[in-house]
């Protein structure tokens, strides 16, 4: 048989079980506070909510990366700046928690001619995460889903950031065999890569493609996309390790234009223009980033007994007009689809942390390094 408590001691167990429930009404109720701090819900139709899961991340104050231009347009200067706490996601944008962000060279004067400039400009656009909120009429997206994009000229959110907004029309979903890391160091020069080669070149099997500096991040993808479509391939290096590098991608020729190894001869690696239309065959495509070519009578001539075109690279034409947003996202989807099946192969640095992002950064605008550069969060 057992003793049961005397009359001070019954008092003092309900005195404690009294304790023990405020403590846990107390601990209940931290935790919705601490989970009101990252998870907002927005109402959707039906009078439904999503709510963002718990990813441990402090709203209260973020630091996200910005590029100031000096007056006289020549010196940039990145910096960090603190970030105010963002809204909750409405209509048709996402919020993000930010896993790696891949860096790239500014096109500062494009951002001009654009009347884009801005006293401090954000900095990472292609960026890889976990979506944490969704507006009302976001359609393709749910909390926790893992989703890839390249964030908008005009975005006022750095991709350096741990928690960024973004519109839906601007992501993909991310496969899961693909790390984080891949995927956003990845997109922008599959895109670039899939506009030169499939919407300006319109390469087929069987055609010849020759791509200059095959070996660096832009140029890997080209390749690996050429072959892919059948396509033999020419590519040149700037170096024996660029050859040998190159050499396992399988292209039929590279050629090295410096007859010596010197980096000082690296400003006469690219060939000139005339090269360029003597090389090309009748209807060939010469697709080209150089702005600022010029054609001579002659030039032109030669082009219109062969029968050939010349193009401009500029992958921000697919976000200057909505008319382009249905392929855009095809090829968005179509790039991770290929990144996911092993078609493409990046040549990515090691992932740098975040407080390493600005001296990366200086490097990148510098066009320092061969390899990509990506941050990982």
């Amino acid at each position: 048989m057992g003793v049961g408590p005397g009359p001070a001691e019954a008092g003092s167990l309900q005195k404690d079980s009294k304790v023990a429930a405020a403590k846990g009404q107390a601990v209940r109720a931290s935790r919705k506070q601490v989970f009101a701090l990252f998870a907002s819900p927005s109402t959707l139709k039906g009078g439904k909510s999503r709510q963002a899961p718990f990813h441990g991340i402090s709203q209260v104050t973020m630091k996200g990366l910005y590029f100031q231009q000096s007056s006289t347009n020549e010196k940039i200067t990145f910096v960090f700046q603190e970030r105010e706490n963002l809204p909750v996601a409405e209509d048709n944008y996402v919020k993000l928690q930010v896993k790696a962000c891949a860096l790239s060279h500014i096109n500062t004067k494009l951002l001009a001619e654009m009347k884009m400039e801005k006293d401090f400009f954000p900095v990472g656009r292609e960026i890889a995460g976990i979506v944490l909120d969704v507006g009302s009429k976001v359609s393709f997206f749910q909390p926790d889903d893992e989703v890839v994009g390249i964030l908008p000229l005009d975005s006022e959110d750095p991709g350096l950031c741990e928690v960024v907004r973004v519109h839906e029309h601007y992501l993909v979903h991310k496969p899961e065999k693909v790390s984080w890391t891949e995927a956003a160091g990845t997109i922008r020069d599959g895109v670039r890569a899939y506009t030169a080669l499939h919407y300006l070149s319109r390469l087929s099997p069987g055609k010849w493609v020759l791509i200059m500096d095959g070996a660096s991040a832009l140029g890997t993808i080209a390749v690996q996309l050429a072959h892919h479509r059948g396509a033999k391939v020419i590519s040149t290096a700037c170096s024996p390790e660029d050859r040998q590098y190159l050499e396992g991608l399988r292209p039929a020729l590279v050629r090295l234009y410096s007859k010596d190894d010197e980096p000082a001869a690296e400003l006469q690696l690219l060939p000139h223009k005339h090269d360029i239309l003597t090389l090309l065959g009748v209807g060939g495509h010469w697709v080209t980033t150089e702005e600022n070519l010029q054609l001579d009578p002659p030039d032109s001539h030669c082009l219109f007994l062969k029968g050939a075109t010349v193009a401009f690279l500029n992958d921000e034409v697919w976000n200057l007009s909505n008319v382009q947003q249905g392929k855009y996202l095809c090829v968005l989807k179509d790039v991770m689809e290929k990144l996911a099946t092993g078609v493409f192969r990046p040549r990515l640095d090691e992932p740098i942390p975040p407080y390493e992002a600005k001296v990366s950064m200086e490097g990148v605008q510098k066009k320092q390094g061969r390899k990509k550069q990506v941050v990982q969060f």
